[in-house]
């Protein structure tokens, strides 16, 4: 695999000829999870003047040796890295709700965002001192039952606790004793349909600022799953060596399949076009992150209800080969629709081929 480093200058990003004999020698690997596509997705990606695309698409799609570390000295790279303060964490930029802020930990979910960027965009991890204050900092906000705690102030959230757990094991905390104490939470207030809920919702409390800086709520866990959190949480599930071959995971995993397309249950992102709005980094639930969970957990299209959501997908591809699908967020940052095709790609690849 050519170097990244090659291409940091911007002045060649891919030689023609190495772009086609890229694309000759994966041929038959292109067939196999390519074949029920409208349009070939590589030459866009390939062609997309984006070091980190670049480097995502030949290691991912054409099955390239390379190392991300060539991403870590990028520009963008550098940009974020100077806004991260003393104690590892980024501080949140302003909005929000006013009201709010006493009881909510708003740098929290900056730093969580901004992780995110690190890790799915240029594969930092905690060979990274920036990643690992990071980690130090989201680690402080883990409580004695091993949850994150104060996005929802005193409440339990299990979807950011989950999403946090998530970006800290692809950073590379898979085995550390508070990854596990987090899964064993997690497992401890399931629902007893084998799904998730945010607590506060299946008792029916109030979302003020009472309530987020009251005393911790207890969950119903009589109460029915939330799709729209268990895929979320599924997320740390299916990042995970160990845990993605749980049967927590498989129970969760074919909860949320069988909610596609379908309204949640609990008020907030409770419509169904929910489904169709997505985000990379992944953030809430829709379409594109549950599946890319099913597929790291074994679901193909031999599933119906995988087979339903890939034809939606194929679907919609553009003769150009990519995507332009509704960005609930990221829609003004830069080559998002390449990023969404790219974790398309990812995901066909796994459920096709």
């Amino acid at each position: 695999m050519r170097l990244v480093s090659d291409y940091v200058s911007g002045v060649c990003h891919l030689r023609t000829g190495c772009r086609a004999a890229c694309l000759g020698r994966n041929n038959r690997t292109m067939e196999r999870w390519q074949r029920q596509l409208n349009a070939n997705p590589i030459p866009p990606l390939l062609d997309s003047g984006n070091d980190p695309i670049l480097y995502f698409t030949r290691r991912d799609l054409l099955d390239e040796a390379g190392s991300a570390e060539e991403l870590w000295n990028l520009p963008a790279v550098e940009r974020i890295l100077k806004r991260q303060q003393v104690n590892g964490a980024w501080k949140y930029p302003g909005g929000g709700k006013e009201h709010h802020r006493a009881v909510e930990d708003y740098d929290q979910i900056e730093t969580f965002r901004v992780l995110g960027q690190l890790v799915e965009k240029y594969g930092l991890d905690k060979r990274h001192l920036a990643i690992r204050r990071a980690a130090d900092f989201l680690f402080s906000r883990q409580t004695g039952e091993g949850d994150f705690r104060g996005i929802y102030g005193n409440q339990y959230t299990p979807n950011y606790s989950a999403a946090i757990m998530e970006l800290l094991i692809k950073a590379g905390y898979a085995t550390d004793a508070r990854i596990q104490k987090g899964f064993r939470w997690l497992v401890s207030i399931r629902q007893s349909d084998g799904g998730w809920a945010i607590p506060i919702s299946t008792v029916g409390a109030k979302w003020d600022v009472k309530t987020l800086g009251g005393e911790t709520i207890k969950p119903d866990l009589f109460k029915p799953f939330s799709h729209m959190v268990t895929g979320v949480v599924l997320r740390a599930f299916a990042a995970h060596p160990k845990y993605s071959k749980s049967k927590e995971a498989m129970t969760a995993g074919r909860l949320v399949a069988s909610r596609f397309f379908r309204r949640d249950t609990y008020p907030g992102r409770q419509t169904a076009d929910f489904w169709t709005k997505f985000s990379f980094p992944f953030w809430f639930t829709d379409l594109l992150s549950a599946l890319d969970s099913l597929s790291r957990l074994g679901f193909t299209v031999d599933d119906p209800q995988i087979q339903s959501a890939f034809d939606w997908f194929v679907a919609r591809q553009l003769k150009t080969g990519t995507w332009e699908l509704y960005a609930l967020r990221g829609a003004k940052e830069e080559k998002h629709s390449l990023w969404i095709t790219l974790a398309i790609c990812r995901v066909v690849k796994r459920i096709v081929g």
